[in-house]
């Protein structure tokens, strides 16, 4: 029988002999340091589930390799963390310096150094820091560019014939904007325009949606939104690419997300903001009923227009009537005494004419009278006349034996030429 303890010694003795051999048990034995690292590694992020982890954000980076690098520390003690680019779609904004959050990831080795770092998949901060930052950055940026301004803003068309609605395919937003739509007026066209409205693929998926919706471009307006939930799953809405794209929209639009409570960024974009689907389908779809009845009532107040309209334009052109026919006499009136001083003024301007060449002629008479050869008569002379009745005012024209009248005051005397003197000798010619 082996004496007391000399089993345990001989264990011994077999476990140094195993340690020895084992890997990095003795210098011949050592391993490399990627080994031990690599070791450390499965070790560490086999021991560590993903958990979540509090404390306050320190030295943030944001790398050009396009991840972000902090520090997640308390009043005791710190790690390093890093959040890869592939994950940051998952963060409404960058952690602040200084911010308290609390922090899901797993911990991690990098076996080039043997560095432990804690890759952060998801974060969220102490009250809505992160959400409250991000949903501001984007506010901000769009407010600078004028999109939230109220003078863009759209009217929605009185009378749509078509609603285009973006939203999940198999929500119930989707069934509560068709029943009240075809409550309201079931004579307008309803479109689906499907969408993803929840999770990473969210904003892409609205976005292609209203592109889709304006190169259709057949709606008279837009209704986009989903039901409500939970601050994660209406973050889609507060995305800047999906506010620009609403913007941009040809169509008028109107947001509909979630409950009254829920104000997003598409909300403050959209030419209107419905506190729910069902509000915004009532809004957007007149009541088939009150426009008939509107009709009606417009109907009978044309009649009635109209009716007093024509009465009205009796009443004026009669009084036009009176007033030109008033106008016709006193112009007739005056025209009639405006004649009569005409033809007056023409008479005493003819009787003046015809007095004027009266007087004138009896002047030119008398003169004539006065240069007439019968006045000469009347003074006791006579001249001769051939026996044509031609005057012979000269001697000289006399011959010896020419028979001739001489025409004196009381008749004629015919005559016989016996001699003829010419000029004052009295010789005959």
């Amino acid at each position: 029988m082996p004496p007391r303890g000399a089993g345990r010694t001989a264990s011994a003795a077999r476990g140094m002999i195993d340690a020895d051999a084992a890997p990095g048990g003795a210098p011949e034995h050592a391993i490399p340091v990627s080994v031990l690292t690599a070791a450390l590694k499965d070790a560490i992020e086999g021991a560590f589930p993903a958990l979540w982890v509090s404390g306050e954000v320190s030295g943030f980076k944001s790398h050009r390799n396009g991840h972000w690098y902090f520090t997640l520390k308390d009043a005791t003690a710190s790690i390093e963390c890093v959040v890869w680019s592939r994950d940051q779609a998952r963060f409404p904004a960058m952690p602040d310096e200084g911010m308290q959050v609390v922090a899901f990831g797993q911990f991690s080795v990098w076996v080039k150094n043997g560095k432990a770092t804690f890759a952060v998949k998801q974060m969220e901060a102490e009250g809505e820091g992160l959400w409250r930052k991000a949903f501001e950055k984007a506010r901000a940026a769009l407010e600078r560019d004028g999109l939230l301004a109220a003078e863009r803003k759209r009217p929605i068309p009185r009378f749509p014939r078509c609603v285009g609605v973006v939203t999940s395919a198999d929500g119930a937003a989707m069934h509560d904007i068709i029943a009240v739509i075809a409550r309201r007026n079931p004579t307008i066209d309803i479109v689906i325009i499907p969408a993803a409205v929840q999770g990473d693929s969210a904003p892409e998926s609205l976005v292609r949606a209203l592109e889709r919706a304006a190169r259709w471009g057949g709606a008279d307006v837009l209704i986009i939104g989903r039901g409500g939930g939970s601050r994660e799953d209406l973050w889609c809405f507060n995305d800047e690419r999906v506010a620009r794209a609403i913007a941009a929209s040809p169509i008028p639009t109107v947001s509909a997300v979630g409950h009254e409570v829920d104000v997003t960024i598409a909300d403050l974009v959209a030419d209107h903001r419905a506190a729910t689907p069902s509000a915004a389908a009532e809004l957007v779809a007149p009541v088939l009923a009150d426009i008939r009845l509107d009709l009606q009532a417009l109907a009978a107040t044309m009649r009635s227009a109209l009716v007093r309209r024509a009465r009205d334009s009796r009443r004026a052109l009669d009084a036009v009537r009176d007033a030109m026919t008033r106008a016709l006499q006193r112009r007739a009136g005056g025209a009639r005494r405006e004649l009569v001083t005409v033809r007056n003024d023409l008479r005493a301007r003819a009787t003046r004419v015809v007095e004027r060449r009266r007087d004138r002629l009896q002047g030119v008479a008398g003169r004539l009278n006065a240069l007439s050869p019968l006045r000469t008569l009347e003074r006791g002379y006579a001249f001769p006349l051939s026996l044509d009745d031609v005057a012979i005012p000269r001697a000289a024209l006399f011959t010896l034996g020419d028979r001739f009248r001489l025409k004196m005051q009381d008749g004629e005397v015919d005559a016989t030429v016996d001699a003829v003197r010419v000029g004052e000798t009295g010789e005959p010619a």
